[in-house]
């Protein structure tokens, strides 16, 4: 055979290689990244669903704090309805967050809320799920970061730009909302 055959056939398929292989790393990066996400949203589940049984309990102890159990209650609605980006889903996640320490330095006035034993245990898995959520959302912009690269840096930023790619969002909270509730006893 021809050596110009070789090159001929050769360097168009180690091109069509190249892409492929870029192609399914790029596929990968935003499996990894959905992924992540859908870890994210579980565990902001998990909160949805403890914040109810909380404020139960707290009213049990303190019936005339109404004003923040509605906070609380429609920060908590907006946040479940929140379906859009990671942008935006984090603002609402501020307006929780907040509403929450709200609700925990109200706490603060009731000592025998403070003492019951289910308001405890309620309080301890809320903490546990606000750490399983920074840690999901680490693990999330860490994937956001590895897959928004690999668009961006040359030669793969071509085939992501001829398929249509597009840099995902990090899940971004104010430094106010970072930190987890505390509440001291």
């Amino acid at each position: 055979m021809n050596p110009a055959l070789y090159w001929i056939i050769g360097i168009p398929l180690a091109i069509s290689v190249w892409i492929i292989l870029i192609y399914n790393k790029l596929i990968r990066l935003r499996n990894f990244t959905r992924e992540s996400w859908a870890q994210i949203d579980t565990e902001l589940k998990r909160r949805y669903d403890l914040i109810p049984n909380l404020l139960n309990t707290v009213k049990a102890f303190a019936h005339h704090e109404q004003k923040v159990f509605q906070e609380v209650t429609e920060a908590r609605a907006r946040a479940v309805a929140s379906n859009g980006s990671p942008a935006s889903q984090a603002k609402d996640e501020i307006q929780l967050v907040r509403a929450l320490n709200h609700l925990m330095v109200t706490v603060e006035n009731y000592p025998e809320l403070k003492a019951n034993e289910h308001f405890l245990e309620l309080q301890k898995e809320l903490v546990n799920t606000e750490d399983r959520i920074q840690a999901a959302r680490r693990f999330f912009n860490g994937n956001v970061r590895d897959f928004n690269t690999t668009q961006e840096v040359f030669p793969s930023n071509m085939i992501a730009n001829f398929f249509s790619f597009r840099p995902a969002e990090y899940f971004d909270v104010e430094p106010t909302a970072r930190v987890t509730p505390k509440i001291s006893f």
